[in-house]
């Protein structure tokens, strides 16, 4: 038996985190100061899946830059470009030739802790052509619901459905296992969606698709709003897996001042600086190269690389990407800008503020 392969679709635009993803692709964000990828690699790793094919099309570059081959963790990476979005069926059939035996398939904007294994185990023990990850949801509307008989095979798939129709809180995770045989059911070169599509044509010719429910930590990232709710879970230790101290992480060639306050849980990037008086609150993360100016608050965040935050400034829940410059006495409250953005001193941010780069598309 060939060791178990698994694609990862990391060729979304992300265009719900926007502005944060402008210029960064949605699956190179950072999650506690490194590539959100890099945690679902990681994860893969752990079960002993280590032949992995990243499915790109948008900032492709970005990913082949960080990882290369993928040896630096232990795993073999192999590239499948798409010359066109190909929807998430269409993009695993682009990469057939890679795949002659059960694989996995993993939508590249879910942070989980899923047990492959288990899943895997699952999946064979049914005889199934395709699996399908379930997570519980408070609004099943905003994602694919799945109703499955009793011993798990899935009975219906409604993708995105209307409130009367909602049967269920399970939903499909973005985690799925599948036959070579699958890739006969998706056409060539052109756009094919396994949730609007396949999964149906699968229900109604009565093949094997099964479902596995899981209650693990399920998160989708896709917006800012998830994404700050992601690092809140994670350092308040609500995902098995990621278990912190109360108390700062701090990396290498910080610097900070002895009458800074720091409370809570916070991570901080190498070569940051904290000056006098400032406040840090956690939950908290704060990559490498910033610099908290004095008596600047910043609370309930995250900073990404090379960020000023001017004297005086106050920052709550906000999400603050590469390179920004926020002048002295600017008050930003569930702000989110985009790379290299500046602030004048003074400036007047409305609450829940959106701020892209100039040279956004």
């Amino acid at each position: 038996m060939s060791p178990i392969k698994a694609i990862i679709l990391v060729g979304g635009q992300g265009t719900r985190l926007r502005p944060l993803t402008c210029n960064t692709q949605k699956s190179m964000v950072p999650v506690l100061n490194i590539p959100f990828l890099e945690h679902v690699i990681r994860n893969l790793k752990a079960h002993n899946i280590t032949d992995i094919i990243l499915a790109q099309h948008h900032l492709a570059a970005s990913m082949v830059q960080y990882f290369g081959d993928g040896s630096r963790m232990g795993v073999r990476l192999t590239y499948v470009m798409e010359d066109f979005p190909r929807g998430s069926a269409g993009a695993v059939k682009n990469a057939e030739k890679y795949l002659s035996d059960t694989f996995f398939v993993l939508n590249g904007d879910i942070f989980h802790n899923r047990d492959f294994s288990d899943m895997l185990a699952f999946h064979r023990y049914h005889k199934a052509l395709a699996t399908i990850d379930l997570a519980p949801v408070e609004d099943p509307t905003i994602y694919g619901m799945v109703d499955t008989e009793a011993d798990g095979r899935v009975k219906r798939f409604i993708e995105k459905p209307d409130r009367k129709n909602v049967t269920t809180n399970l939903i499909n995770a973005g985690t799925w296992i599948f036959e070579p045989d699958v890739l006969k059911l998706i056409p060539a070169d052109i756009k094919h969606s396994f949730e609007r599509e396949v999964f149906p044509a699968m229900i109604r010719d009565k093949k094997p698709l099964y479902a596995y429910a899981s209650y693990h930590y399920w998160m989708d990232i896709g917006t800012p709003e998830k994404y700050l709710q992601l690092h809140r879970d994670l350092l308040n230790n609500k995902c098995d897996g990621y278990t912190f101290a109360r108390g700062v992480l701090i990396a290498e060639n910080c610097q900070i001042h002895p009458s800074a306050q720091l409370s809570g849980r916070i991570i901080m990037g190498n070569n940051t600086v904290v000056e006098a008086d400032a406040k840090l609150t956690g939950p908290l993360v704060i990559g490498m190269g910033c610099r908290i100016a004095q008596n600047a608050t910043v609370e309930d965040s995250i900073v990404w690389d090379n960020v000023t935050i001017g004297e005086h400034s106050v920052l709550s829940g906000c999400v603050i990407a590469n390179d920004c410059r926020i002048g002295k006495r600017n008050y930003l409250q569930a702000s989110v800008l985009g790379d290299h953005i500046s602030l004048a001193d003074g400036s007047r941010t409305e609450k829940g503020a959106r701020i892209f780069p100039e040279n956004a598309g």
